[in-house]
């Protein structure tokens, strides 16, 4: 048996004796990058889909200053299905494509 909680988006599952709660199917996973002009950058999923995400606001957070530099935000690449940078700086692929826009 399998239940869901929506509002939650975990699922329920009857293993014998045991429940198990499991996380919502995993999104779609990134298989290109491309550094873009004034921080953002264009991303093509394993779905066929291209959509640009905001660095920008990123920067607020500690972790993130260093993508500032220009030279080093443009060396990011794709590694695990997400996006990566040399100093181990990486991003949630889920959030990549949920906060980014669509390229029609």
């Amino acid at each position: 048996m399998v239940r869901k909680y929506s509002e939650l988006n975990l699922y329920v599952r009857r293993s014998g004796m045991d429940n198990i709660i499991c996380g919502e199917l995993l999104g779609p996973r990134v298989a290109e990058v491309s550094p873009m002009e004034d921080y953002n950058l264009q991303l093509t999923f394993d779905n066929g889909e291209r959509r640009i995400f905001d660095v920008k606001p990123l920067f607020a957070y500690a972790v993130f200053k260093s993508l500032q530099d220009k030279a080093f935000f443009e060396s990011v690449k794709v590694a695990y299905g997400s996006i990566l940078w040399s100093n181990d700086i990486d991003y949630c692929p889920d959030t990549l494509y949920a906060e980014s826009i669509l390229v029609e």
